[in-house]
C-alpha cells in the first residue's frame, strides 16, 4: 500500500463504505453485517504475514493491490485461495486462516447468498432433431469469427436504437463475470466465478437448472447437438472438463485435462468431430510471487478429449522439453526452465485443412523458447505441430517482476497472444488467419504455413494493452478492440508509439486501417478506464463492443459511428432477487440472437470495476 492511512481505515471495516463512495455506489451489505472482531484480528494477522508483501500496489499488471481486493466479496477471495490463482499460497494456510483472511479483506462475514425459490422456473426443451443451438463457444462458430448473420442477429443498424433493457440476472457473491453464454432454444447456459453453471430462460432470466462444477468456469459454454441429443461442454479453472446433458442439466462425464499441479484453464473449449480441445494455462505466473516458490516447470498445453467418454486422445505441450535446473536465484535456491508459453485462449478449428490454431503466451523463465508469443497450428487428429509463427522473441516474464528472485534476468514485455485466432474467408475466396497480440499488432497469416501476409500496428501495446481478448470479422473488415489504458503503458515500447484505446476496423485483404473510433472520455467518472479490452461482435452493418468504462456500444460497421450506447455501471433490480450492479466490461463479446443482446458486466481486476450481472436487451416496439 502506498499510504498507510488507507490500511488503518480499511482494517476497521470501513472498506465497503470507502469503495462505495469511490465508485458512486450505494452502501454495501457489509455495513449491516458486522464482522466478528476475533475473525478480523486473525485475518489481519495472517494477511500481513502472508499476503501484504505482494498486494501493496493499488492496481497494475502484478498482484491486485489491496484497494482492488477489498472490492471482492469474501467468497471470491476464499475461492481464489482454494481453487483459483492463489491456491498454491492457500495451501500454506489452514482452512480457518483462509476463511479469516477472506473475511478480513472483504470486511464482511463469509455467508453464501441463497437464491430465492421464485428465481426458478420450469425447464423444458422440445424433443426434436431440428437444430436448437443458436450460439455456442467463444467466437460463435468453429472459425471463431464472432460474426452473426442478419437472420441470426435479428436486428440491424436501423433498429439498434430501440434496444431496451429487458432483465438483469445477478450472479451471487461474485466480483467478475467472464463466462460467455451459449443459447439453446429459449435458454442461455452460462458459468460463474464459483463454478455454478446456470441455465436461464432467455426471455425472463429465470433459472431452469443449475449445475455446480468444482472451480470457476471462466470460458464460453460450447454446445453440440446430434439428433435429439444436446450436450454442453466446458472446463473449470482446475482443468476439470465436463459434458452435461442440456435437457436435464445432469453430468454425463468429467475428466481432468491438466497433469501439472499448477495447470489451469481460462480459455474456452472447442468441440469438433467427437473431440473436445481444452487449452491449458498455468497459475505459476502468480505462484512466483512467493520468492521461495521453485520457479518454474509448467508448459502451456492443448489436450484433446474424446467427446463421448472424456478420455484423453492426445496432449500437445507448447514447450516440448521438460524444465530442468538452469541456475541459482538471487536467494540461492534452484531456478528452473524453460517454462510458460501458456495457452490462455480458445483453440480455433479449421475443418478444411484438419488444423487446430492456438495462441501462446510468454515464457515464465529462461531459456526463452521459439514457441512463446506464437500462433501454432496442430493436426486435429494427432496434436502434431504443423507450423509455428513467433511474433516476439525472448519474452521472459512473470508476475514476480521486478525485483523478486523469481523474476528472469532479462525481463520481457509480456506480449501474449491472448485472443483466439480467427479463420476468415476474404472477398477473393481465399482464407486468412487473423490474430491480434498484446503488442498492439494485428497479423494476417497464411493458414497453411503461418507466413505473415500483412501486419498492422493499432496501438502502443503492453501487458494489459494492445489486443487483449479478441476481434471479430464480417469477411471484409476485421474489428479489433485496443486495450491501451493508463495502466497499459510499457516503457520497453518506443515512446513515439502512442496509446490508442478504442475500436479499429482493418481491411481483411490488406490490413489497412479503414476507420478507428477512440474510446469515449470518462468525463471524470470515478474508477473509469477509457479502453476497449473485451472482444467485439460483428453483424451486417453493426459492431457491438463493451468498454472498461462499463458502456456497451453499437458502432456502424461502415465508419465506426456510435449508434447506440448503454452505461451498464449501475445497480439493478434483478430477476433472481440478488443485489446486482454492473462494472467494467471485459473478456467475452456480447451474444446477439433473435433480436436480443446479452452482455456480462463486471470485472474486478487490474484497476477495473467489479460487478456481477448478466444483462438482456430487446428491441422495444
Amino acid at each position: 500500500m502506498k499510504d498507510n492511512r488507507w490500511f488503518f481505515a480499511l482494517q476497521h471495516f470501513k472498506a465497503p463504505l470507502l469503495i462505495s463512495s469511490m465508485y458512486g455506489l450505494s452502501s454495501l451489505s457489509a455495513i449491516a453485517q458486522p464482522l466478528d472482531p476475533n475473525v478480523a484480528t486473525e485475518g489481519q494477522k495472517v494477511y500481513m504475514a502472508s499476503c501484504n508483501n505482494c498486494h501493496k500496489s493499488e492496481a497494475g499488471v502484478g498482484a491486485p493491490g489491496y484497494m482492488i481486493l477489498v472490492q471482492m466479496p469474501p467468497r471470491a477471495i476464499l475461492a481464489a485461495l482454494e481453487t483459483g490463482k492463489m491456491r498454491e499460497q492457500g495451501k500454506q494456510l489452514t482452512e480457518q486462516q483462509r476463511k479469516a483472511v477472506a473475511q478480513f479483506v472483504a470486511g464482511k462475514p463469509l455467508v453464501e447468498t441463497k437464491i430465492p425459490d421464485d428465481a426458478y422456473t420450469s425447464f423444458s426443451l422440445p424433443l426434436s432433431k431440428k437444430t436448437q443451438v443458436m450460439h455456442s463457444g467463444w467466437g460463435g462458430n468453429l472459425e471463431g469469427t464472432g460474426y452473426r448473420s442478419a437472420e441470426q442477429a435479428g436486428l440491424s443498424a436501423e433498429t439498434v436504437g430501440k434496444l431496451k433493457l429487458k432483465w438483469a440476472f445477478a450472479f451471487p457473491d461474485v466480483s467478475q463475470v467472464r463466462s460467455k453464454p451459449a443459447i439453446v432454444g429459449d435458454w442461455l447456459i452460462s458459468g460463474s466465478q464459483f463454478g455454478e453453471v446456470y441455465c436461464l430462460n432467455k426471455h425472463t432470466g429465470k433459472i431452469g437448472w443449475r449445475f455446480l462444477a468444482d472451480a470457476a468456469v471462466r470460458g464460453a459454454i460450447s454446445v453440440v447437438q446430434k439428433g435429439s441429443d444436446i450436450r454442453a461442454y466446458f472446463a473449470d479453472n482446475n482443468t476439470n472438463t465436463y459434458a452435461l446433458d442440456v435437457r436435464t442439466g445432469k453430468l454425463i462425464w468429467k475428466s481432468k485435462a491438466g497433469i501439472h499441479p499448477q495447470s489451469g484453464n481460462t480459455g474456452s473449449v472447442a468441440v469438433y468431430d467427437n473431440m473436445v480441445y481444452v487449452p491449458l494455462t498455468s497459475i505459476e505466473v502468480v505462484s512466483v510471487l512467493d520468492p521461495n516458490y521453485p520457479c518454474c516447470s509448467s508448459s502451456g498445453e492443448v489436450v484433446a478429449l474424446d467427446a463421448r467418454s472424456g478420455k484423453v486422445v492426445w496432449r500437445h505441450r507448447v514447450i516440448q522439453e521438460e524444465a530442468k535446473e538452469i541456475g541459482k536465484k538471487k536467494n540461492g535456491a534452484p531456478y528452473y526452465g524453460p517454462s510458460g508459453a501458456i495457452v490462455w485462449c480458445s483453440p480455433t478449428v479449421d475443418a478444411k485443412r484438419g488444423l487446430l490454431y492456438l495462441g501462446t503466451g510468454e515464457n515464465y523463465t529462461a531459456p526463452a523458447t521459439t514457441t512463446s508469443d506464437a500462433i501454432q497450428a496442430l493436426n486435429l487428429k494427432t496434436g502434431k505441430l504443423v507450423w509455428s509463427f513467433q511474433a516476439t522473441k525472448g519474452d521472459t516474464w512473470n508476475m514476480s517482476c521486478p525485483g523478486n528472485p523469481n523474476c528472469p534476468d532479462k525481463v520481457g514485455p509480456d506480449f501474449d497472444f491472448g485472443m483466439a485466432p480467427i479463420l476468415v474467408k476474404r472477398p477473393n475466396g481465399q482464407d486468412l488467419l487473423v490474430a491480434g497480440q498484446k503488442s498492439g499488432i494485428v497479423y494476417g497469416l497464411s493458414p497453411s504455413t503461418g507466413k505473415v501476409l500483412w501486419q498492422t500496428r493499432i496501438g502502443h501495446g503492453s501487458a494489459l494493452g494492445g489486443i487483449h481478448w479478441g476481434m471479430a470479422t464480417d469477411g471484409k473488415l476485421v474489428y479489433a478492440a485496443n486495450a491501451d489504458n493508463k495502466y497499459a503503458i510499457n516503457p520497453k515500447v518506443d515512446s513515439l508509439i502512442k496509446p490508442a484505446p478504442g475500436l479499429f476496423a482493418l481491411d481483411v485483404t490488406t490490413g489497412d486501417i479503414v476507420w478507428k473510433t477512440p474510446a469515449p472520455s470518462c468525463n471524470g467518472k470515478k474508477g473509469c478506464l477509457e479502453a476497449n479490452s473485451a472482444a467485439p461482435t460483428a453483424m451486417p452493418g453493426l459492431v457491438f463492443a463493451g468498454g472498461l468504462d462499463g458502456h456497451l456500444r453499437a458502432y456502424s460497421a461502415t465508419d465506426g459511428t456510435i449508434l447506440w450506447d448503454y452505461d451498464t455501471m449501475k445497480e439493478y433490480q434483478t430477476v433472481n432477487g440478488i443485489k446486482g450492479k454492473g462494472g467494467s466490461i471485459d473478456g467475452p463479446s456480447p451474444v446477439v440472437a433473435d433480436g436480443m443482446v446479452f452482455v456480462s458486466s463486471g470485472y474486478g481486476l487490474f484497476g477495473e470495476i467489479p460487478g456481477n450481472v448478466l444483462l438482456a436487451f430487446e428491441i422495444e416496439e
